[in-house]
């Protein structure tokens, strides 16, 4: 049977436009649909507008700081508008690379909301075209809980976008999104109360990881309340109305719910198919990204693995190499660096003390907590911490989380390290740079027997 594509991929986000992309240049004719921007929540509506709201939180406590060191600052002020105006630009510009990206690599691209209509066949607009595959990348979208009043509050998407700067923010949920948000709200001025119906932030992460950051964003001026969960939210005069259910009641200018995503699959067409499906929505995939219909894959969010934009990126790569390129391969989902750009930030790879021990029983912990140096002549409170895990009887590091300024940067070296089966005797024979946060990775000998 004759297609009209070798490929079809839904979604254009890191994933679908990279495996698009590698399946072109491997001899497939591919075509890809979108039905909002190219370029995903990451470039879209995530990872990039977010790095750059918290670059722009950052410079109240940067200009603090440079008084310490000798530099006169006048009195400063922060206008939304541009920020949020400069933002759109730089999104535009690269929303405009993915479609150059597309163009030089032959994808057809369709700017419409695409259908499975069979094993073979995909709605797409008002034409329907058939493919020898089906890929399907349509990542993530937030939830917003079943709260009266709900329709009073934003998500992260919204986030992006409010034409003017809140005053009082409530942000709702405890996992990074919240915690980035909380911060770029407080540095930006705002008056911040974070809510958590859990007893600590940033569930998942390492015990230490999430301590060091709850202390720190509450130096910072966050009002951070664990065990409070929102029971209605009310419009009233003066802006917004949150009562708990505890009975308390806060006022404020924007509500913003960060309480998780869930995979983007309605009205895919997946049952018509028999693509299935996980309670919250993921699609089933095996080591190969291929789903229970033998011709549909699915990469990125949209499956529930591990919900980051790099690895969607690899896990199209590997999806592209196994259908196309005559070598299948299974992206490794261990080990997998990942950042939280929190203030300060954070940067893990490998196991958290928790799942070591479970995996391992006994480990070795090393742990360094400190004032960075960039502190020390300053009025900043700012600590940073190091964390090593190690499998005492191969001396394998299993795990490092750090908390402190470049976190993120740090980590992404270090994360090869870790791939690679390093040993702590191989951190400890390596030479530290001196002055800098990243020389406690290599210099910490004595373990660690706190709780």
């Amino acid at each position: 049977m004759a297609f009209d594509y070798d490929l079809f991929v839904i979604g254009a986000g890191s994933g679908g436009v990279r495996a698009s992309r590698i399946s072109s240049s491997l001899g497939a004719k591919v075509a890809i649909a979108e039905e909002y921007r190219v370029g995903g929540t990451c470039v879209i509506r995530g990872c990039v507008p977010k790095k750059l709201f918290v670059y722009a939180s950052h410079f109240a406590e940067d200009f603090e700081d440079a008084a310490n060191y000798g530099w006169t600052v006048p009195e400063t002020s922060h206008d939304w508008k541009t920020l949020i105006r400069n933002k759109d630009t730089e999104i535009d510009r690269l929303n405009g690379i993915y479609h150059q990206i597309l163009s030089n690599n032959n994808v057809e691209l369709y700017e419409s909301r695409a259908e499975i209509i069979d094993q073979n066949t995909i709605r797409v607009g008002d034409k329907t075209v058939t493919a020898k595959y089906i890929l399907i990348a349509t990542g993530g979208t937030p939830v917003m809980p079943d709260v009266p009043g709900i329709e009073h509050a934003i998500s992260s998407n919204e986030a992006f976008h409010l034409e003017e700067m809140p005053k009082r923010v409530v942000v709702v949920g405890g996992g990074y999104i919240a915690v980035e948000f909380a911060g770029i709200f407080n540095g930006l001025g705002a008056d911040v109360i974070q809510l958590y119906r859990g007893e600590q932030i940033l569930r998942g992460f390492d015990h230490h990881v999430q301590a060091m950051v709850a202390q720190e964003i509450t130096k910072k001026g966050i009002d951070l309340r664990t065990r409070a969960n929102p029971a209605k939210i009310e419009k009233t005069d003066t802006g917004l109305q949150i009562t708990l259910e505890d009975g308390s009641v806060i006022e404020a200018d924007a509500i913003m719910y960060a309480t998780g995503r869930r995979p983007n699959v309605d009205g895919l067409g997946l049952e018509a198919v028999g693509v299935e499906t996980q309670g919250n929505g993921a699609i089933v995939v095996d080591e190969y990204s291929k789903t229970t219909a033998d011709n549909i894959y699915a990469v990125g969010d949209v499956t529930d693995r591990i919900a980051l934009t790099p690895v969607a990126i690899h896990e199209g790569m590997a999806f592209a190499e196994t259908v196309f390129g005559g070598k299948p391969r299974a992206f490794d989902h261990s080990d997998v660096p990942s950042a939280v750009f929190s203030q300060p930030p954070v940067g893990s790879v490998g196991l958290t003390e928790a799942e070591a021990r479970e995996k391992f029983g006994e480990v070795d912990i090393y742990k360094s907590e400190f004032r960075p140096m960039k502190q020390t002549i300053t009025l900043g409170s700012e600590r940073a911490m190091v964390k090593l895990i190690v499998e005492p009887k191969s001396d394998r590091v299993v795990g490092v989380h750090i908390v402190g300024a470049d976190a993120g940067e740090i980590i992404q070296g270090i994360g090869i390290a870790v791939k690679c089966g390093a040993t702590k005797e191989q951190f400890d024979a390596t030479v530290g740079v001196h002055p800098t946060l990243a020389e406690e990775i290599v210099t910490m000998r004595e373990k660690y027997t706190g709780d």
